[in-house]
């Protein structure tokens, strides 16, 4: 996926808002090189245009919010990470509530539209963000690094007091197969008391265990159980993409995780952003995509850029 891509046709996505219990639309349109991924947040007669960028980012508490001048849109991780594994890097997204739709609490149902709408090459190349020096962020009890990768790798640990959970590793090197088999399908989840908590104060209306996996004292609530026996960091790893996506390039590096969250994943983004020693774009000349093919064209730009580092 040397060139940039949008989608090749329209694409209408309906579902339950997590939190509003609302139906929302996205009417998702083809776009332009340079448009990169904007959101049209309509409320009324309102219509504010809010770029999928870390500096957009309102929100981390329960999901990864964007805003801009007034309106917002929430849990926009798991989309941002289907369209970031299919290298989608151009689009429109018209959507009529504040959040985008939980579908089944994954981004499986996402994929699986995005490949039936199919992609349109562009003309330009991409950008690839190559980190070329470690970077670390320790907050309390979590951490995140990332090092210099010839690939987009993601490890993720994970820690929970609760004999459904407990501790939980995983490691990746993504591609859109790989995605699509192992993470896309892992359901956000929740322990049933913050369930209830976030109800009783007008959240989560559209909570149910059709879009999320639900834990209490004895175990996992939903009948038809999990459907990957470490479905929890797998679902960690679906957020850290699409959290990561924000940084507005592809990304070349290991990212590695300890009890990583939306919050974490942010300040880290901006982090990253702000260390521009720490990180080189590199993108392909004309002659390097005319004598080349895209998977020679991609090995010898991984060997040129970290030959130098």
């Amino acid at each position: 996926m040397i060139y940039q891509h949008t989608l090749a046709q329209p694409l209408t996505i309906s579902g339950i808002g997590l939190h509003t219990g609302r139906e929302i639309t996205m009417q998702l349109r083809p776009a332009e090189a340079g448009t990169g991924i904007v959101f049209h947040r309509r409320e009324g007669e309102r219509c504010v245009s809010i770029e999928a960028i870390s500096a957009n980012v309102v929100d981390t508490r329960m999901a990864t919010v964007l805003g801009k001048n007034g309106l917002s849109v929430s849990t926009v991780e798991h989309f941002m990470a289907a369209l970031y594994t299919l290298g989608i890097d151009h689009l429109h997204v018209d959507i009529d509530g504040p959040e985008v739709p939980i579908m089944d609490g994954s981004a499986r149902q996402f994929i699986q539209m995005l490949r039936g709408a199919g992609r349109r090459q562009l003309a330009q190349p991409r950008k690839f963000l190559a980190i070329r020096k470690p970077i670390t962020l320790v907050a309390g009890e979590k951490r995140i690094n990332i090092i210099p990768s010839r690939f987009m790798r993601i490890s993720s640990e994970i820690s929970f007091d609760h004999p459904s959970i407990g501790l939980q590793r995983r490691a990746i090197k993504l591609s859109p197969e790989l995605f699509e088999r192992d993470i896309a399908p892992a359901r956000t989840f929740g322990f049933f008391e913050e369930v209830e908590y976030l109800k009783a104060n007008g959240l989560a209306r559209g909570g149910s265990l059709d879009n999320a996996i639900v834990i209490d004292k004895s175990g996992i609530m939903n009948p038809e159980g999990l459907r990957f026996g470490d479905e929890f960091v797998r679902h960690k790893i679906l957020d850290t993409i699409g959290d990561f996506s924000l940084i507005g390039y592809p990304l070349l590096g290991h990212i590695r995780t300890y009890k990583g969250g939306h919050d974490i994943n942010h300040l880290m983004v901006e982090k990253i952003l702000a260390a521009t020693d720490s990180w080189q774009l590199v993108e392909f000349n004309e002659a390097d995509l005319q004598n080349q093919s895209p998977q020679s064209a991609v090995a010898g730009l991984r060997e040129l850029v970290f030959s130098r580092s």
